[in-house]
């Protein structure tokens, strides 16, 4: 089936095609109050309607746009697609912006309605509803605690649903959603802001269909698939995942409960397609190994033996390799006793395609999860992209390289080594940015992606070093990757985060953030009291610990040439997480390094300094929004580091 066929024009036009093809089979679930609700594709349908109607009846004109803010629920799935057969352009936001960031995009994009799930959504576009002149009705989802607000310009979602249903406006609903073409526009999101404020990106309905199809295409995704939807709806990759694929392939998207039911639910569903960023697979291994840690001697004893023989064969296995029938024999007993325990216990038995993406994975973390036998796979992509450019076919997966470039995609490596794709989903523009468009995207398609890479010649494959622009020099003219650095750092379970800092320095610094969770469990295990975040991230132990990490990954750095002079000299553990409402992180969980580099530079000159420890007072946003402060003497520790001209020689 081609996209261009007249009947998939639209990702309306394709929900019409999935009631008529998969009208009885699920389309939807959400888990709420502990039992799994299920609506048909018919049944989504008609919900969907009945709010594009309701959109109707409130004054929605073609070309609007609707915001939406909220966790993933099927309601505000489904609000997307009704605002686009109202001829209306839908513009998720992040679920935990504070009330600055929403009241930006909404003035940005002019939003005049806004979807919100509940009160507290309600309450953050309250907050800074006096500067939002183009703001002219809010849908609420969840009316607990709302009952007193003024609704003079407020209504409930099934109350706009009710008012569509007696509306009596389907042939103008219709005449807009015939109107629609491939070229329409689909979806506004916004990035990351990593340098600045976030741009909004227009995707069209070719973006995003012909994109959804080619992926789909390339793993071989259909109808019987389960997706899990738990990350922010307001990133392109959940836009893609629940609402593209979904549309094109038919398969079921399932929304959990909340957050923290999220793991049990993934369990419950049993996902045959599932993406998650590293971070998730990183916790996930965190909590095994502390699991393990605490277990007995027999089960830790057999849990090794079976990992040891997992890591050797499952991956070879995976890729359809020639493995000895003794070694089949012993993994297929290996998975009866530890293996499939431990992949249900992850929500993971079901997996058949599953990825990664958005920061570079450990090798050995990447290497478990394929041991188990789970088809993890890494892709490369951005906003601007719709998600794919490039991505690993099935036998050719590794965790040094983000794959091939995806059906439909071009890439060419510019001479300052970035680089650049053109595919189908190449995005239409910045809204109101024509500047930033310009500078983005060229007359013929080519769109610069801020990153540094290159294409290996015997593979095809594309490896990506670091965003170009934080590829520098050091003060001797070595080059300064901070990125491979932070990554290896990275790898150790007790290392959350690590900024590192040094172009056009005489050598690196940097500062980490410690895993609550893996070093809270660690303190546990010997018997070391702490009361908070800051006092355990200074303990000598734990300093102790973090120097090891960094004198390890100083001696794994010194073994590449090029960036053996990127090795960190001096570092600090902060005693704050690093976190998007400080404005130090994006909301996709991306360091904003300048922003980091500016908020902390006492910090940053003392680490060049000779100095031992260093006061330091530090602004901080609480989650309902106040601001205080955190006070603390930080220790400054030295790492061991491996001579350049030694290991060069050598």
């Amino acid at each position: 089936m081609s996209a261009s066929n007249g009947d998939a024009i639209s990702i309306p036009h394709l929900l019409a095609r999935n009631v008529a093809q998969h009208g009885n089979k699920a389309a939807y679930r959400e888990k709420e109050f502990g039992i799994w609700q299920s609506w048909t594709w018919a049944q989504a349908a008609q919900e969907i309607d009945a709010l594009a109607l309701g959109f109707l009846t409130l004054g929605a004109a073609e070309g609007d746009h609707i915001a939406i803010i909220g966790r993933n629920r099927p309601a505000l799935y489904w609000a997307m697609v009704a605002a686009q057969k109202c001829g209306c352009v839908p513009v998720p936001l992040y679920q935990d912006a504070a009330a600055e960031e929403i009241a930006y995009a909404l003035d940005h994009c002019g939003a005049r309605f806004a979807i919100a799930e509940d009160q507290e959504q309600v309450d953050k576009i309250a907050d800074v509803r006096e500067g939002l002149t183009g703001l002219e009705h809010i849908v609420y989802l969840d009316g607990r605690g709302l009952r007193k607000y003024d609704h003079a310009a407020m209504t409930s979602f099934a109350d706009v649903q009710a008012a569509g249903h007696k509306s009596g406006l389907e042939a103008e609903m219709k005449a807009r959603t015939d109107a629609l073409t491939y070229d329409s526009k689909c979806v506004m999101l916004y990035t990351s802001g990593t340098t600045g404020r976030p741009k909004g990106v227009v995707l069209s309905n070719r973006n995003v269909i012909e994109t959804s199809k080619n992926s789909a295409e390339f793993d071989s995704l259909r109808a019987g698939d389960e997706v899990l939807a738990y990350l922010p709806m307001a990133w392109v990759g959940d836009f893609i995942f629940s609402i593209g694929q979904a549309m094109w392939t038919g398969f079921c998207v399932n929304c959990p409960e909340s957050a923290d039911t999220m793991q049990t639910d993934l369990r419950e569903i049993g996902p045959t397609y599932y993406f998650a960023p590293p971070r998730v697979f990183e916790t996930q291994l965190t909590q095994v190994m502390i699991r393990m840690e605490d277990a007995g001697r027999f089960k830790k004893w057999l849990f090794d033996r079976a990992m040891a023989l997992a890591k050797r064969v499952g991956p070879a296995m995976l890729d359809g390799k020639d493995v000895s029938g003794m070694d089949k024999l012993k993994y297929r007993l290996a998975d009866w006793l530890v293996i499939g325990p431990l992949k249900n216990t992850l929500g993971l038995s079901r997996v058949r395609v599953g990825y990664t993406a958005g920061e570079a994975i450990g090798p050995e973390i990447f290497d478990f999860y394929r041991a188990l036998g789970i088809n993890l796979k890494q892709l490369y992509g951005q906003t601007e992209a719709t998600v794919f450019i490039t991505q690993q076919p099935d036998g050719e997966v590794r965790s040094d390289t983000v794959g091939v470039p995806s059906p439909g995609v071009e890439i060419r490596i510019a001479d300052n080594g970035e680089v650049f794709y053109r595919s189908p989903g190449v995005f239409e523009e910045y809204y109101k940015n024509a500047e930033s468009t310009a500078s983005t995207k060229d007359a013929e398609g080519w769109v610069a992606t801020g990153d540094a890479g290159f294409i290996e010649e015997d593979t095809g494959h594309l490896r990506i070093i670091d965003r170009a622009k934080d590829v520098g020099k050091m003060a001797d003219g070595s080059l300064f990757a901070p990125k491979y650095v932070e990554n290896k750092l990275k790898f150790y379970p007790n290392i959350l985060e690590a900024v590192v800092f040094g172009a056009d320095r005489d050598r690196c610094v940097a500062f980490i953030n410690i895993d609550l969770t893996a070093v809270g469990n660690w303190a546990e295990r010997n018997n070391i009291a702490y009361s908070s975040y800051q006092e355990l991230s200074q303990h000598p132990q734990v300093l102790q610990t973090i120097q090891e990490h960094v004198s390890e990954v100083n001696r794994s750095v010194a073994d590449d040439p090029m960036l053996a002079g990127c090795q960190v000299h001096r570092f600090l553990v902060l005693h704050k997480e690093l976190d998007a409402d400080d404005g130090e992180m994006t909301r996709t969980r991306k360091v904003r390094r300048k922003i980091v580099g500016e908020k902390f530079d006492d910090l940053i000159g003392a680490l060049y300094s000779d100095a031992s420890e260093i006061y330091t007072e530090t602004e901080v946003t609480y989650e309902d929004g106040r601001k205080g402060k955190i006070k603390a003497t930080l220790d400054l520790r030295d790492a061991d580091v491996v001579p350049v001209e030694t290991k060069v020689a050598a």
